[in-house]
């Protein structure tokens, strides 16, 4: 039992030292810590935006009142409207402006009264420029500036400022403004040419004085030229007939009926129709006389949009554009450098329809063929080239001498043309 106990003894002792020769488990280690949060940067501190700088009140322009009288009603689709279309664009153009105007200064609308006195009533409300639109108004607008010297004023058309011509009176603040529209009824007569079939032309023509004479002779002019070197016939086979009605446009009573005027022609033979009043009634009959079955065409005045009224035979207008021509003398009263002057203004040949700069355009109709509209641009070309209808051999109505051949006009032998053309038929004077 002794030996048993002590093999177990020793047993036990060899099992505990084996077990003191086996190396140590190691220890356990601890997660490594997470590194401290360290707090996020701040924000930059917020910085004021600068304020919008305080605004300021612009002062605004000073009014600047300029006043028109008008020869027919404002809205007349022809000259009156042209001069008050130009009148607002002034109004467009120059800071502080603003036109006053009375319209239908003549004596059947206005009877009793006179254009002068009608300018002192402008001149009440504050006029610090007066604008007499037409031709008919040249006495009183001569009286009225020698009687307000200090005053701006335009005569439109008139030559009461021309040094070269006869009715020259020295006013200092004493205008005329005038576009060469004897251009523009070159172009009409050329338009007129190209499109007659009958070789028969009627002009409709309003009081007999310089002004017409020669306007109406241009429009001849051109449709010769055209008619001969555009639509290759005999220039002696063009017929070209003037009516006169007494006036710029129809006064019951007074003048010859332009509606009348416009038939006659349509009747008999003539079937282009140029206007040389200031509305639009041989546009309106040349209408109907389609819309009845004729053959038949017209060419207004005066206003660009003239066309409107009857589209489907209007062949083009030769038209007035008084903004631009305003516009600088508005602005020369303003900057208190208006003197009295003349002008007869040309075309700006570069483009005739540009609204900023040219006086005096055209505007071709619907009615002008693709094949006249072409012919009408080539002769344009000319007239912008150089070409002056205004050249001898060239006689007056009863056969007399004006100009020999070669030539050339002076604007003072253009400007008071004393009879109509020879080729022309109509009366050259009035009748006494």
């Amino acid at each position: 039992m002794k030996r048993l106990w002590l093999f177990a003894s020793l047993l036990l002792v060899a099992a505990l030292l084996l077990a003191a020769c086996q190396p140590a488990a190691p220890a356990a280690t601890e997660e490594p810590a997470a590194p401290a949060a360290t707090d996020v940067p701040a924000a930059p501190a917020a910085t004021d935006v600068p304020a919008a700088p305080v605004a300021t009140d612009v002062p605004a322009p000073e009014e600047f009142i300029f006043g028109m009288l008008l020869v027919g009603p404002y809205n007349d689709h022809g000259y009156s409207q042209a001069h008050y279309e130009g009148g607002l664009y002034v109004e467009e153009n120059l800071p502080g402006a603003k036109m006053i105007y009375i319209d239908k200064v003549n004596s059947a609308d206005r009877p009793g009264t006179t254009p002068a006195q009608l300018a002192e009533d402008l001149l009440s409300k504050g006029a610090k420029l007066i604008i007499f639109n037409s031709d008919d108004m040249k006495d009183a607008a001569v009286e009225f500036a020698q009687a307000h010297p200090d005053v701006p004023t335009i005569h439109a058309s008139g030559d009461s400022s021309w040094k070269d011509g006869v009715n020259y009176v020295e006013m200092p603040l004493f205008g005329n403004s005038f576009g060469r529209m004897e251009y523009g009824k070159m172009i009409a007569g050329c338009a007129a040419a190209l499109t007659t079939k009958t070789g028969q032309v009627g002009y409709l023509g309003p009081l007999i004085n310089d002004e017409t004479r020669r306007l109406a002779s241009s429009a001849y002019l051109g449709a010769k030229y055209c008619y001969e070197n555009y639509a290759g016939k005999s220039a002696a086979d063009l017929k070209f007939k003037v009516t006169w009605i007494g006036f710029w446009f129809n006064i019951p009573g007074f003048t010859s009926d332009p509606t009348q005027v416009a038939d006659d022609f349509l009747n008999s033979g003539y079937d282009v129709v140029i206007s040389g009043i200031d509305t639009t009634e041989g546009l309106v009959q040349a209408g109907k006389a389609k819309a009845a079955g004729k053959d038949a065409w017209a060419v207004p005045y005066d206003y660009v949009a003239a066309c409107e009224e009857s589209k489907d035979v209007c062949l083009g207008v030769p038209y007035f554009n008084w903004g631009p021509v305003y516009l600088k003398q508005a602005q020369a009263v303003k900057d208190g450098t208006f003197a009295s002057y003349f002008e007869w203004l040309a075309p700006d040949w570069t483009d005739i329809n540009n609204v900023d700069t040219s006086p005096v355009g055209f505007q071709k109709g619907a009615a002008l063929s693709a094949e006249a509209a072409t012919s009408l641009d080539a002769f344009i070309a000319e007239l912008a080239g150089g070409l002056n209808l205004w050249t001898g051999p060239l006689n007056l109505q009863d056969g007399t001498a004006y100009l020999a051949d070669g030539e050339v006009a002076t604007d003072v032998q253009v400007w008071y043309l004393p009879q109509l053309l020879e080729g022309m038929e109509g009366q050259s004077v009035s009748a006494q």
